[in-house]
């Protein structure tokens, strides 16, 4: 078994409030969620409302398969245009 993990970190502009932080960060997630099938939720700068955390991980039996669909997540929510990545980190776990 191979673990795809993606850890994404955001810079949100024109963003006052954590409502609307919500917005668009449930924004990303759930286009994530759809277009890649993959699990994705906020994981840390919860209080923070021009900053957020977001957490990807695919399951499956090929890394170099995870590895392409993780890159196309990154490609993929930076074309959106919803939020800057101003840091990602990739790791694969064989387990």
């Amino acid at each position: 078994m191979v673990v795809g993990v993606l850890k994404l970190r955001f810079r949100l502009f024109g963003v006052a409030s954590l409502k609307e932080k919500r917005k668009v960060v449930k924004g990303i997630i759930g286009r994530i969620q759809t277009h890649f099938q993959a699990a994705a939720a906020e994981t840390d700068l919860n209080d923070l409302h021009q900053s957020a955390e977001v957490g990807v991980t695919i399951v499956g039996n090929d890394a170099r398969l995870i590895n392409s669909r993780l890159d196309k997540i990154v490609d993929a929510v930076e074309a959106w245009g919803l939020a800057v990545i101003t840091e990602s980190e990739m790791e694969i776990i064989h387990l």
